[in-house]
């Protein structure tokens, strides 16, 4: 876990992608204790778990001051 890095954070973020989808594996997300029912999505909490098979992408979004907004997209080989 890192506090924020300011300018820094998205090239941090990319490394921890390219990490994830070198190793097949998703980092879980911290601090979740009470996850709200109405939320449908799959959130990998508590422990990573393994990446499926095959070829995946991942997006990795960065907003900043002044409307400076990036997108990189990330896939597997």
């Amino acid at each position: 876990m890192t506090g924020h890095l300011l300018g820094g954070a998205g090239a941090i973020e990319s490394v921890f992608i390219v990490k994830a989808l070198q190793d097949r594996m998703a980092p879980p997300t911290i601090n979740i204790e009470n996850l709200d029912p109405a939320v449908t999505i799959d959130v990998v909490r508590d422990q990573p778990r393994a990446l499926p098979q095959g070829d995946i992408a991942a997006l990795n979004d960065s907003f900043g001051f002044g409307g400076h907004n990036v997108v990189l997209a990330f896939r597997s080989y």
